[in-house]
């Protein structure tokens, strides 16, 4: 196959194809004619895998504070769970969610083939690019449209869903997206593909992503903040909130509140945790759920468990399901919340490597839930 020179390190990746880089025309003639000879473009795909599948340019060493926080993107990076991270401006929402990729699990030699030619689909490789080696980090603007989100065009082409196969989805200030633009993730964070039909033929695009949001918790952005008057009364606040709608943040696993850091812990010279050793209890809990759902199919981490299996996968004792009960009475807790907190203790329970969900693990969960609790807006 004769190709520009740009785009043969991406062709050559592929097994038993011989492809020539071609600079001009005139080369391609030559090269025709017998006249000049022009080595096949190499790549050694797994050689060039493990060299990049491990490069960040951030770090969680470089969060100060929000402990709290961060212990619960690691809970979401190794259950696979959505998370919603709800502060006020400048409270670092944004920075944490940009360092979630760094403590995922690395991609599979599989994984970044699939993903490379979701991205070589749509012409986001890049010029003499081969293969995408880390997980995906979109994060589109909120006046993107829902063709550009879900993807489709007279010719079908992938959305920004399908391009964060694999990796992350960010949406920054969710209430600000189209409630119309919001509503049509509903289906693919379920069925984690996207089907694009036209009137002579239909494209199912992969579209299997963890779905990372913030959003302020009103509109002036100083609700439940420490120091601080919210000027919006809680009428303000359920209005905003009700921007996004019920059927959505079901599909949400983990609602953290994110609040200002203090000044002693962000003029601190001690750097936090590095990723690195983040990322290794996420892949031993990931190691746990791999055996665990050896048997089940498409099911890879807790967060894909449907209802039927977490009866069965996530039984609690006596004492967890009274702790369970109790909460979802006293802090009146929605029906939706119960399955999401059976799941996310599930994955605490993999990072502290227990085969049993014991309370402490019900209790991590439960403060997860923060949007569910009735009466949390006033």
């Amino acid at each position: 196959m004769l190709l520009p020179e740009a785009n043969a390190n991406e062709a050559s990746i592929v097994s038993n194809l011989e492809v020539i880089p071609i600079s001009a025309l005139k080369s391609a003639v030559d090269f025709l004619n017998g006249n000049t000879i022009i080595p096949p473009a190499q790549q050694n795909t797994r050689e060039l895998f493990a060299a990049h599948n491990h490069q960040y340019d951030l770090d969680f060493a470089d969060v100060r504070g929000q402990a709290s926080v961060k212990r619960a993107m690691e809970v979401a990076a190794a259950g696979g769970h959505n998370l919603i991270l709800i502060g006020p401006p400048g409270a670092g929402k944004t920075m944490l969610a940009k360092r979630l990729p760094t403590i995922l699990p690395p991609m599979t030699i599989s994984e970044a083939l699939e993903t490379t030619k979701i991205h070589s689909v749509a012409g986001k490789m890049g010029n003499h690019a081969s293969l995408i080696s880390i997980r995906p980090f979109r994060s589109p603007h909120h006046t993107t449209s829902d063709v550009a989100l879900v993807g489709g065009g007279s010719i079908p082409q992938p959305g920004e869903i399908s391009l964060a196969h694999n990796g992350i989805l960010f949406l920054d200030e969710l209430p600000e997206f189209k409630r119309a633009v919001l509503e049509v993730l509903r289906q693919p964070l379920e069925d984690r593909c996207v089907t694009v039909s036209r009137a002579r033929f239909s494209v199912v695009y992969p579209a299997n992503f963890m779905l990372i949001a913030s959003m302020n918790p009103c509109p002036c952005g100083f609700y439940n903040h420490p120091e601080k008057e919210c000027l919006c009364g809680p009428q303000g606040v359920q209005r905003y909130l009700s921007k996004i709608s019920g059927p959505l943040l079901d599909r949400i696993d983990l609602h953290v509140e994110v609040t200002p850091v203090p000044f002693d812990e962000l003029s601190s010279k001690a750097g936090g945790e590095k990723s690195e050793n983040i990322r290794n209890r996420v892949i031993e809990a990931r190691d746990r759920q791999i055996i665990r759902f050896k048997e089940a199919g498409e099911i890879h981490h807790n967060a894909m468990m449907p209802s039927r299996l977490v009866r069965t996968i996530c039984e609690l004792d006596t004492a967890s399901e009274k702790l369970l009960k109790v909460a979802m009475t006293r802090l009146d807790l929605s029906a939706r919340a119960y399955d999401r907190i059976l799941k996310v203790s599930r994955t605490i329970a993999d990072l502290d490597n227990s085969d049993a969900i014991k309370p402490e693990h019900i209790a991590e969960a439960i403060q997860y839930r923060s949007l569910d609790k009735e009466g949390w807006a006033g």
